[in-house]
């Protein structure tokens, strides 16, 4: 029976996780086709750079990415601690890079006073907001849609460009942190796409 995403992330266990997206058929993510010989590279970037931006948003730290031909892996750190120190403010702020927001979202940073049940209202609304500023699983859709948004614009198709789920591995302590961390920079070398995991500027880190 398949188990929710929620069921398999538990940060009593752990806030580390090894996160893989891989595309269906044979559609790119970055690298040349060699049937077609089209170049998919610079794919490569439009991942990097939502990846960048998805963590000035969430409460969820980038450890280490690889951008392959057909996925991508990243090493997340659930940053739990930061969220809970975030303003309201800070949290709709966030919230509003992502989505539209609500209309108590938008009022409160208008400085429109709230009645007593608006304020209650608005509350468990950022408090519903701070906890999925933390979530893996909206990270990881946030960056899957917005890539497959892309790729399927510039192939001229509609449908799935990935896989229905990513799969998530619970990193239970550091020794499997660091080892999962050199396994995702070396993946480009395996595969003789870079000489150095440098070359390909793996293993970010994010600070805010």
């Amino acid at each position: 029976m398949t188990r929710s995403r929620k069921s398999q992330i538990s940060l009593e266990a752990t806030p580390y996780y090894h996160c893989v997206s891989r595309c269906v058929r044979r559609a790119f993510l970055c690298g040349v086709d060699a049937l077609t010989q089209i170049s998919y590279e610079h794919r490569r970037q439009w991942v990097e750079d939502r990846l960048l931006w998805l963590g000035e948003i969430f409460a969820i730290d980038i450890c280490a990415y690889a951008v392959m031909s057909n996925h991508v892996h990243v090493v997340l750190h659930i940053n739990v601690l930061q969220s809970r120190q975030w303003s309201a403010e800070d949290i709709v702020m966030r919230w509003h890079r992502l989505y539209k927001g609500s209309p108590l979202s938008h009022r409160f940073l208008k400085g429109d006073a709230f009645s007593p049940a608006e304020q209650q209202a608005f509350e468990a609304l950022v408090a519903q907001w701070r906890e999925t500023l933390t979530s893996i699983s909206r990270f990881m859709a946030v960056l899957n849609e917005g890539i497959a948004r892309r790729a399927n614009a510039e192939d001229r198709c509609t449908g799935r460009f990935w896989e229905g789920r990513f799969k998530s591995q619970a990193l239970l302590d550091e020794q499997a942190l660091a080892a999962c961390m050199a396994y995702v920079d070396l993946n480009p070398i395996r595969a003789s796409m870079a000489e150095t995991p440098e070359t390909l500027r793996q293993g970010i880190q994010t600070t805010r």
